[in-house]
Order: C-alpha cells, then structure tokens, then sequence
C-alpha cells in the first residue's frame, strides 16, 4: 500500500497571496458572470479570456521564460487552476494545452516542437486536444489501432480517434499511435506524434452529447502524412510517455469541480429550511469535497517532486467521477426544480442543476472510462 501513499503537500506561505491575486483578477474579468455561466467552467470557451489569462501570467507557470513561462511551481500552478475552476473561469479553449499537452512537450518534445508551440500556449494562444480513445476500444490505450507507418521523411497515418473534446477548435493534436510492428506486447510499439490540424487528410466530424451540445468529436485520418519532426520523444516508447501525461490529466481540480456550482446553489436553496436530511447530505458532500482536494493537492505536490504519480492520479479520476455524477442527483432529491421561492436564485439553481443533469453522464468519459480506471488501480494493487 506504500506505493499509493498520498503525501500532503508542504505549506507555503506565499501561495495564499497567489490565490488572493486570482481572485481579483477574476473579480475583474468574470464577475459579472451567473451561475448558469460559471457551471460551464472549463468546458466553456472564451478566446478573450484565454488571451487575458497568458497576459496575467497563468498559462504556462511552469514553463522556463526562454519558452515564454514563468518557472513557478507545479504548486502555485494548482492554486491558480484551482480558483479558476471554483470560480467558473470559462478555460476550456486552453486547458488541455496548458494542463498537459504544454508539459508534455517540456518533458519529451524537441527543441524545435518547444520554441514554436510553447510561448503561443502560454499567451493563451494556442489550442490543443488529445488523441486517445478509438471506436470499438474506447479508452483501452493498449487496444489502440491507429497506426502511423513510418516512411521516408516522416509517418503516414490512418485510423479514427473519437470523444476528442474541442478537437473542431483546437490547433494541434498529441496523437497516440502505433508506429512499430505489432508483438505480444500490448503496451509496446506505440509512439506520440504531434499533429497539426489543418493538414490535409484530417476530417473533424461532431459528436453531440444528451444536451445537444458540441464538445466531442471523431477524428479520422485517411493517408496523412507528416513530417519525422513530428515524433514526441522516442520512437516505440509512447506507453510510458501516455502515461506520465495522464498524471497531469486525471488528478486536478477539474475532477471534483466540475459541479461545484450546484453544491454552491444547493446550500443557497436550502439555506432557509434546512431539513435535517439537507444537513446531512450537505455535510457529506462537503466532507467527500474536501478528501478528494487533500488527494489531488498531494498529486501536485508529487509532480512537482520530479515523480509519476500515474496511479494516485488514477483513483483521484475515478473518485471525482462518482462525486461528481452523485451531487446533482442527490441536490435533485433534496431540493427539486422550482423548489426555490425568489425568483432570480430559482432561476440560477436550476441553470446549475439542468446543465450538470445533462452533462454528468460523460464525467466518467473523460479522462479515461471507469472500467479502465479501476483496472488499473487494480494493477496497482497487484489484484490483477
């Protein structure tokens, strides 16, 4: 069990005058915003406010300056991303960008992948999203198909990516794909390619989800060739690559925030006549609230230690998932739409309360499905 010990972060002082610097920026740039927009989080979109934000100094934190970042602490990073999210910042232009894909190529990308792309995500820029999950083998990275053949100069590749969030809106691609011929290895032989979107062969086709929203997408590729330069580190060594990223993918803020505003909205709705059951309820979510941000500050701390804390990661998405997909239908139960008695609160705990009702059901999508979470868990646990 030492292997999935959650450490608890080291105090620092000066975190505390980070998060109040972000809150008066906020203050300023989305104070004007309603419940019904701040649910959105980061799942809504503002170039404006992605631009705003590379401009204040919150893209790119852990960057070095020569690639347009401020070399601040994976700490400090979290502060910002953390107030962000329970503010109901509208990021989700440049989130995967800044959150992992940025990273990724600070850690394994070349010199040239870095000069050009870093200081573009950084001034909230640059776009990206994430090719993983494929029709018939979802989120199993290890049943990946997708192949890019190498060939003279560079890969061509075929195959279909699907649920790729914002993929109609983003820049670039990290790709996983298989490149190596295939062995008994069903981690081996895959590599991580860097795709520009506007090349030619590439087709974006939207995929809406139950409340007829555009986010996700299938990505097919039909003869796409790109350039060598394209390769993300090594050759064939893509497993362990894809797996350090979802490090940064599966323990932030954003797997226990996403429905914050109708925790928010509930505790205003009930504030009047708390039934005891309220109490109870309020009392437990707020408690299951308050272990998943002491597990997902201690990610963050063993991120900016230098390790891979893949698997802590790991139960910090799945336990946010089920917390997440809990609240709306437990906040459903105590206090049901129309349940309100003033008019402008009734209006905004129902935005909150429809828009998480609808959206709950792909919180245990993204990021990797519950099936594969738990198997690997169990792997870290040995049981498998």
């Amino acid at each position: 069990m030492d292997q999935i010990a959650f450490a608890p972060p080291a105090d620092d002082p000066a975190l505390s005058e980070l998060r109040r610097e972000v809150r008066a920026f906020l203050a300023e740039t989305i104070g004007s915003h309603r419940p019904g927009q701040r649910i959105r989080s980061w799942m809504g979109n503002d170039a404006a406010f992605s631009r705003a934000c590379g401009a204040a100094g919150y893209l790119g934190m852990t960057f070095p300056a020569r690639y347009g970042g401020h070399g601040r602490t994976a700490m400090e990073r979290y502060v910002v991303s953390e107030e962000m999210l329970a503010a109901g910042a509208p990021v989700g232009l440049h989130w995967i960008a800044d959150r992992q894909s940025g990273p990724l190529l600070l850690q394994y990308g070349t010199e040239a992948q870095r000069q050009e792309i870093l200081p573009k995500v950084a001034a909230g820029e640059c776009y990206f999203c994430i090719g993983m999950s494929e029709p018939d083998s979802g989120s199993d990275l290890a049943a990946a198909r997708t192949r890019a053949e190498p060939v003279e100069g560079g890969f061509v590749i075929n195959g279909t990516k699907v649920w790729t969030t914002n993929a109609h809106l983003a820049h670039y691609m990290i790709l996983f794909c298989k490149t190596e011929a295939a062995s008994d290895d069903r981690h081996g032989g895959a590599s991580q390619l860097l795709i520009d979107l506007a090349t030619p062969g590439i087709t974006i086709s939207p995929i809406h989800n139950m409340a007829g929203a555009h986010e996700f997408n299938e990505v097919s590729f039909r003869d796409v060739h790109v350039p060598a330069g394209a390769l993300i580190g090594t050759r064939g060594g893509g497993w362990a690559q894809v797996m350090g990223e979802l490090a940064f993918e599966r323990s932030g803020p954003e797997r226990f925030l996403s429905t914050f505003a109708v925790l928010t909205e509930l505790i205003h709705a009930a504030a009047a006549d708390p039934s005891r059951e309220a109490k109870v309820a309020i009392g437990r979510l707020t408690a299951h609230l308050v272990t998943l941000r002491r597990m997902s500050r201690s990610v963050a701390g063993l991120l900016q230690a230098g390790e891979n804390p893949s698997l802590q990661a790991t139960i910090v998405k799945d336990l946010g998932a089920v917390f997440e997909q809990d609240l709306p239908e437990i906040a459903r139960l105590l206090v049901p739409r129309g349940g309100r008695g003033d008019g402008q609160g009734q209006g905004d705990y129902q935005a909150v309360l429809d828009y998480a009702v609808l959206h709950a059901p792909s919180f245990s999508l993204r990021g990797g499905t519950r099936e594969i979470l738990r198997g690997i868990i169990a792997r870290g646990l040995g049981l498998r």
